[in-house]
C-alpha cells in the first residue's frame, strides 16, 4: 500500500491530537471554578487534579480523530459548532472507563504514572475504603461531565439531545460490556463469538461507532441512512483495537504500553491471545497457564513461559494475520465510501486501520 496516504492519514492525527490536547488542558482550567463545589471542600479540588493529570498523560485521541474525521466526511470546516464540545464528551467519558477499568483490574499504574485509584492508596495508606470511594466518585464525576458537556453546547437543542442519546446509550451498553466482561472470565475457554461480543459492547460501541456517529450528526450528516456503513467499518476496527491491546500486554513493550505486560494474564483476563493459547497448550502446557492465570503475584519468568507457550504454537503469528485481515476489512469498507462521501475523510479512514494494526507488528 502507498505509504503517502498513510502518512498523510497519521499526519492528520496527529494534527487532531496536539489541537484537542490544548482544549482538554483549557477546559480542566476553565472546570476548577466552575464545577460548583462548596470552598470547604479539599477533596473535591484533588478529584480534579487527578481527573486532570490522568486525562492529559499521553493517549493518542483516536476517538477525537474519528469524531473530527466522521464530521469531515460531508464537511471541510473542522470549527462545526458542537464539535468541540462532542470531542470533550468522548474523552471524558474514557476518563472514566480509565479510572474505573483501574479500580476493577487493581491496576496501580496507568499511561506510564499512577493509576487514579493508586494515588489515593498512597494518600490514604491506612484508609483503604476511602481511597476506593474517592477513585469511584472521581469516575463518576468524569461520566457525568462528559453528558454535562453536551448539554452545555452552543448547538440547537435537538442536535444536542441526539448528542447526548448517542453517548448516553454508548455509556451504557460499555457498562454492560464491563460486566460481561467480568462474566466472560469464569469461563474455561470463551469462544470468538462471546469474545466479539463483549469487544463490540465494552469497547465499540463507545470509541468507534458513537464518534463516528456523533461527528455525522454535529456535521448535518443523515445518520439514519449512513449508520450501517459506519457499524461496518466500526465493527472491524473495534476487534482490532481490543486484539491489538490484547496481544502487546503479553508480547509489548512495557515502556510503549505504559503497564507492565503481562497485566491481563495476572489479572485472570480471558481475552483473544489468552483464549487462544488455552486453546492450541498441550495438557501440561495449559497447566501452567492455568497457574498463572489470575496470580497477582505470577513472576516475570511464568510470564515468559506463558509467552514461550504462545509462541510455540504460533498463536503470536496466528494474532499477527488476523490483525492484518480485520484491517484489510475495515479499510475496503471504507474505500467504498469514496463515491458518496469527501475523499480527504475517506482516505484517512482506508489508511487507519493499518496504522492501528501495525502498531503491535
Amino acid at each position: 500500500m502507498n505509504d503517502t496516504p498513510r502518512a498523510a492519514a497519521l499526519a492528520r492525527l496527529a494534527a487532531h491530537q496536539r489541537r484537542f490536547d490544548d482544549r482538554f488542558a483549557a477546559y480542566f482550567d476553565a472546570l476548577a471554578a466552575d464545577v460548583g463545589a462548596p470552598p470547604v471542600s479539599r477533596f473535591t479540588p484533588r478529584a480534579l487534579e487527578l481527573l486532570r493529570a490522568l486525562s492529559l498523560r499521553g493517549g493518542k485521541r483516536l476517538r477525537v480523530a474519528l469524531l473530527h474525521e466522521g464530521a469531515g466526511l460531508v464537511t471541510a470546516d473542522d470549527d462545526v459548532p458542537g464539535l468541540a464540545e462532542a470531542a470533550l464528551s468522548i474523552e471524558l467519558l474514557q476518563t472514566h472507563g480509565l479510572v474505573h477499568d483501574d479500580i476493577i483490574d487493581d491496576a496501580p499504574v496507568r499511561r506510564g504514572g499512577p493509576s487514579t485509584y493508586y494515588a489515593y492508596r498512597g494518600e490514604f495508606p491506612a484508609h483503604e475504603r476511602t481511597a476506593l470511594g474517592l477513585a469511584l466518585l472521581a469516575g463518576d464525576l468524569a461520566a457525568f461531565l462528559s453528558v454535562r458537556v453536551l448539554l452545555d453546547a452552543p448547538v440547537p437543542a435537538e442536535l444536542r439531545q441526539a448528542l447526548t442519546d448517542v453517548q448516553t446509550r454508548a455509556a451504557a451498553d460499555t457498562v454492560v460490556g464491563q460486566v460481561m466482561d467480568l462474566e466472560r472470565d469464569f469461563l474455561p475457554r470463551p469462544d470468538a463469538g462471546l469474545l466479539d461480543t463483549v469487544t463490540d459492547y465494552k469497547s465499540t460501541r463507545y470509541s468507534v461507532l458513537a464518534p463516528l456517529r456523533m461527528g455525522l450528526l454535529v456535521a448535518g450528516g443523515d445518520l439514519a441512512a449512513h449508520d450501517e456503513r459506519l457499524r461496518r467499518y466500526a465493527a472491524p476496527v473495534g476487534v482490532l483495537g481490543q486484539l491489538r491491546d490484547d496481544y502487546l500486554d503479553l508480547f509489548g513493550d512495557e515502556e510503549v504500553v505504559g503497564k507492565p505486560v503481562g497485566s491481563d494474564l495476572r489479572a485472570g483476563r480471558r481475552g483473544y491471545v489468552l483464549s487462544a493459547i488455552l486453546a492450541a497448550a498441550t495438557g501440561p502446557e495449559r497447566e501452567a497457564v492455568e497457574r498463572a492465570l489470575g496470580d497477582p503475584d505470577c513472576p516475570a519468568a511464568a510470564v515468559d513461559r506463558v509467552r514461550d507457550i504462545a509462541r510455540r504454537h504460533g498463536v503470536d503469528d496466528r494474532v499477527r494475520a488476523e490483525l492484518r485481515r480485520l484491517a484489510g476489512t475495515a479499510s475496503a469498507e471504507a474505500a467504498s465510501w469514496r463515491s458518496r462521501w469527501r475523499a480527504e475523510a475517506v482516505d484517512f479512514f482506508e489508511h487507519l486501520p493499518f496504522w492501528a494494526a501495525e502498531r503491535a507488528l
